[in-house]
């Protein structure tokens, strides 16, 4: 499988500049190549949700939920993040980006805020959960305020906002109740998200510091961030195990397979952040980097891990 977004050769962007002209900028600033991983971690909420009732709920909501939530939601996160940080060098799902466009930040919110009115027909508890997103995402990178360069805070931000509340959201779309189960479940992906967002960040350590900005990696430093992304994994799968648990699992031989399932997953994590823990001083920023998607393809089989064990 491919774990990273292949970098646009010039050729295909110089087919979209003919397409769209200028307009091209604000499409790459939503970062479309990352649209595909928020679904799929979005949807985790909606198939295990769907898979744990008899109630007849149809698709169409669940998938307007999704759509709203990755294009509108993240999609206008990213856009606003971009616009304030006005990055020179690659970031995270976007190779080489073009200098922010001159209304990225308006356009951005309005993509947030056009979402949250198109979310009206949904769930009580997805508006909910969107319209704190929508805060959160302002908190996060707009001055004064700008908590992602605040350590500690970037990170609560982003374990709770698409740890948890994006699977969440795919759920309270489908309008089934969260099981006690699926609490445990949800509240996995927290620490999750927590282990994988420092490593988001190591390979733009240089960048951070010389802009100023005190991400929880810079004042970690690269091995404690890889450390504290270790524990943080190993907690959200016993939260994961404390799931299977109140879903009823048991060692006969068919639910064996689900705990199987979540060990394979585990074992993935820790292929990835081992060898990288012992190697993380002397590490460049591109193999940092590439590392990175390392541990976005352990996310993906963790999501695809859940799926096989709860929505069955």
């Amino acid at each position: 499988m491919t774990v990273g977004p292949s970098p646009p050769t010039p050729r295909r962007r110089t087919l979209g500049y003919r397409l769209l002209g200028a307009r091209l900028d604000y499409l790459l600033h939503l970062r479309p190549a990352e649209w595909p991983i928020v679904a799929a971690h979005t949807a985790v909420g909606s198939l295990v949700a769907l898979g744990s009732t008899d109630m007849g709920v149809g698709s169409a909501r669940p998938l307007q939920g999704i759509v709203l939530w990755v294009v509108c939601l993240n999609g206008g996160t990213l856009a606003i993040n971009s616009a304030f940080d006005r990055d020179v060098t690659d970031i995270a799902y976007l190779r080489s980006p073009p200098p922010p466009p001159r209304f990225l930040f308006p356009f951005g919110l309005s993509l947030m805020l056009l979402g949250l009115v198109l979310a009206s027909t949904l769930p009580s508890g997805y508006r909910a959960a969107y319209a704190l997103c929508v805060g959160l995402s302002v908190l996060y990178s707009v001055p004064p305020f700008r908590l992602k360069a605040v350590a500690g805070m970037d990170w609560l931000i982003n374990m709770w906002g698409f740890g948890t509340l994006t699977p969440y959201a795919g759920w309270a779309a489908t309008g089934v109740p969260v099981s006690e189960a699926g609490r445990a479940l949800l509240l996995g992906f927290c620490p999750l998200f927590a282990a994988l967002y420092p490593l988001t960040q190591l390979y733009q350590l240089e960048e951070d510091r010389a802009c100023g900005d005190r991400t929880l990696a810079v004042v970690l430093g690269a091995r404690s961030s890889l450390r504290l992304a270790a524990s943080c994994a190993m907690i959200a799968f016993v939260l994961f195990g404390i799931a299977g648990w109140r879903a009823g699992w048991t060692a006969r031989p068919d639910e064996a397979l689900r705990w199987t399932t979540l060990g394979v997953a585990a074992a993935g994590w820790a292929a990835v952040l081992v060898p990288w823990l012992r190697e993380a001083e002397s590490l460049p920023a591109r193999a940092h980097q590439r590392r990175m998607y390392w541990a976005l393809a352990a996310w993906a089989v963790t999501d695809a891990a859940v799926l096989f064990a709860f929505a069955r």
